[in-house]
């Protein structure tokens, strides 16, 4: 129970995030629900990424890659852009601490300091974008086999 709960509060947490950067980057309110959604299974991967393989860097990459991905599902139902879901769902994957860090390290002259949490930061965001190239690369991947197939189907 001890350890359900701060996970219950993070969950909560993370869908009222997204859903409120939502509503502040006027989102249709149609489409704040399904970005929570996409948001809290993409923190979700991270997360259990994070605890479990202890690489915030490979948690970054795969929760980013599940936002992505789950992005497109989303897109397709609700007939809407895919950055429609990709924008506010980013917003618990983003290393804002770090970037936090790196300038308050620089303010009070720990330079060492600032450039470790500097490399985190560029890493994290690399990791950002690996993960939804890699998703729209399997998409596209899908999407020209779908027509592969139906071209082949047509021959017949």
């Amino acid at each position: 129970m001890i350890i359900i709960f701060p996970l219950i509060i993070n969950i909560l947490c993370v869908y009222f995030a997204t859903i409120g950067f939502g509503i502040l980057i006027n989102l249709p309110r149609k489409a704040l629900n399904v970005a929570g959604i996409v948001s809290l299974c993409g923190w979700l991967v991270y997360y259990i990424v994070d605890v479990h393989l202890n690489s915030y860097l490979f948690a970054d990459i795969l929760g980013t890659f599940t936002v992505g991905f789950l992005s497109i599902f989303a897109s397709r139902y609700k007939k809407m852009p895919v950055i429609i879901f990709n924008i506010p769902a980013l917003v618990p994957l983003v290393p804002g601490g770090q970037a936090y860090q790196v300038m308050k390290c620089l303010a009070i002259g720990n330079y060492a300091l600032a450039k470790v949490n500097l490399i985190q930061v560029i890493f994290i965001a690399g990791g950002i974008a690996s993960g939804f190239l890699f998703s729209e690369f399997l998409n596209q991947l899908y999407n020209r086999f779908k027509a592969y197939m139906k071209e082949k189907r047509a021959m017949r």
